[in-house]
């Protein structure tokens, strides 16, 4: 057995960086989570590689790259790849592996590792599974009500949560992770793996959270910047969505998004309760971390699939008390990427790192030169080199660039692509990107130089699935019909 060391791994979805009081975010009340991170490593240079929750989350649990485990797009019926897993690593380790909540692999009751997992799949019941969260609400009487609050699962509309607090994912995934925490066989170690499905829209906070916000404290973000008014067909259709809010709207989401984030900060403190009265607290690496981020209408954008640090710049703190031997040893400035979660974790517990892993351990001696990025393929592909400093944004549609020093300009409001004084540094980052094309990519460059390629960008079709709505769930959907748009 390598060590005597629990892991507990929290993971939300679509949560920033940026969006933490730790990250100087004055609005936001997210004191748990800012404790963890100021008395551990608070890794605050990582970003999501392919920011779309499947493909990420295929690197998290497999520190491989999606160059290496194959989805760069959003493939929800594509296998995990074949290789040593994140919780495959530690159970052939001799620890206790346990899952809650969203997993977001095919199928759905892959446990890809794990010795047992108690699913939550935000209603995709067109892959076959009624997940664990909606046989528990229909055993507490609400059966298929999960969706009766009227929001779709992409929309920035919001209300509050619409059922009784205890029946809210995000309060019934923490208590069924303190019961497998309370369940743990005494003789070994373990690792635990909880995976929030929030703030993911749809935002339905509690009230008890909504009501420590207010609505003329959301700041809406200034889109007044030189790039983000340009006449580019592909950067006016990455805005296209959220013209569709009006002010009111999107400050009522900002304040729920919060009002959310508030709320898993809250249940955190019940973990780490749990680990304390079960004696484990002492011995249990603690980690907080996110599968990409969310624009929140920054540059007129929403959601993610882009490069700009709201979608991709996300949180990962290792706390705890294992982690303070690391404290003075580690670089947590460093450029890092989710690839780089599993190896680290195993590092620190003394694991073996499977040669299949792309990242690196970022409590070790090695270093990034840059990070490569990469997602969609077709008209909306987009690439990214990530040096630590600056930042290149790739869209072969339109052959366009850009260029941002995120030391100066954390908020991307000055592309520097035409800049004298950084061309050599702009053709060092064109080189990389370029040496990192794959798959067809290379069609984009012709003798050493991006072309790119001409395209018109055509209008999306009316969506009148509103994004991805859901209705009644009793009967389960998946049973009868096969949805015509991916669920996501």
């Amino acid at each position: 057995m390598a060590s005597e060391k629990h892991v507990l791994m929290i993971c939300v979805d679509q949560l920033s960086m940026s969006r933490l009081g730790l990250s100087g975010d004055a609005i936001a009340m997210t004191p748990t989570i800012d404790f963890l991170g100021r008395n551990g490593l608070n890794f605050d240079n990582l970003y999501s590689t392919c920011p779309i929750c499947i493909p990420a989350r295929r690197s998290l649990m497999t520190g491989m790259s999606p160059k290496s485990h194959g989805d760069r797009v959003y493939q929800d019926t594509m296998p995990m790849p074949s290789a040593v897993t994140l919780a495959q690593a530690f159970s052939d380790a001799g620890y206790q592996t346990y899952a809650v909540g969203k997993m977001h692999v095919y199928p759905q009751r892959n446990r890809i590792g794990f010795d047992d997992v108690i699913l939550m799949e935000e209603g995709r019941n067109e892959f076959g599974v009624y997940d664990d969260y909606q046989i528990w609400l229909g055993e507490q009487g609400y059966i298929g009500d999960e969706f009766l609050h009227t929001i779709g699962n992409n929309t920035y509309y919001t209300r509050p949560w619409h059922l009784p607090e205890i029946t809210h994912p995000t309060t019934w995934a923490t208590k069924e992770m303190m019961r497998m925490i309370k369940r743990k066989d005494p003789g070994k170690p373990a690792f635990f793996y909880i995976s929030y499905a929030a703030p993911h829209p749809p935002l339905l906070p509690l009230d008890t959270y909504l009501d420590m916000f207010t609505l003329d404290e959301m700041q809406l973000p200034d889109v007044a910047n030189q790039w983000a008014e340009s006449d580019s067909p592909i950067l006016k259709t990455f805005t296209e969505k959220a013209h569709a809010y009006s002010e009111k709207e999107m400050r009522l989401a900002l304040r729920a998004y919060y009002a959310t984030c508030t709320h898993i900060d809250s249940q955190i403190r019940l973990l780490l309760g749990t680990l304390r009265e079960s004696n484990m607290l002492d011995d249990t690496i603690i980690v907080f971390l996110s599968d990409h981020g969310d624009m929140l209408f920054e540059h007129g954008c929403i959601g993610k699939r882009l490069f700009y640090e709201g979608s991709c710049h996300v949180p990962f703190i290792i706390s705890g008390t294992p982690a303070l031997e690391y404290r003075k040893k580690v670089d947590t400035h460093q450029i890092a990427s989710l690839e780089d979660v599993m190896p680290t974790l195993l590092d620190m517990c003394g694991i073996d790192i499977p040669d299949t892993v792309d990242g690196i351990s970022l409590v070790s001696e090695q270093r990034h030169e840059y990070i490569f990025g990469e997602i969609t393929e077709g008209t909306k592909a987009t690439r990214m080199i990530m040096d630590g400093r600056y930042k290149l944004i790739y869209y072969p549609c339109g052959n366009i660039v850009q260029l941002f020093d995120i030391e100066q300009d954390k908020f991307e409001l000055q592309d520097l692509s035409g800049c004298a004084d950084l061309l050599a540094i702009k053709e060092m980052l064109i080189k990389r990107l370029i040496d990192n094309l794959h798959d067809g990519d290379e069609r984009w460059v012709i003798d050493g130089k991006l072309v790119g390629f001409e395209a018109s960008m055509k209008n999306e079709p009316i969506d009148f699935g509103l994004h991805n709505q859901r209705g009644s769930h009793w009967p389960p959907p998946g049973q009868y019909s096969n949805f015509g748009n991916s669920q996501k």
